[in-house]
């Protein structure tokens, strides 16, 4: 994860302890584990959002849907074809 090894973890988590201290370490490591649980459930909560727009029947969402799905087996059998 961008070109950093254990070595360079170690030094940055020991100037983080430095910097911040033995008490405050597992507060902000609380907080940021807060913040991504919280990002991931707004993703989550938009997802749903645009899901449940299929289910309101707007026009036109469902004929994409469907003809999505015979692309799709169209797509199939010329792969199957090419076999």
């Amino acid at each position: 994860m961008f070109g950093l090894g254990t070595p360079e973890l170690i030094v940055i988590l020991g100037i983080a302890f430095l910097v911040f201290g033995g008490k405050k370490l597992p507060e902000i490591g609380a907080g940021l584990g807060k913040g991504i649980s919280s990002f991931k459930k707004s993703l989550r909560d938009v997802e749903d959002a645009g899901k449940n727009l299929v289910d309101d029947n707007v026009p036109g969402v469902k004929e994409l849907g469907e003809i999505k799905g015979e692309v799709d087996k169209v797509k199939d059998i010329g792969k199957a074809l090419k076999s």
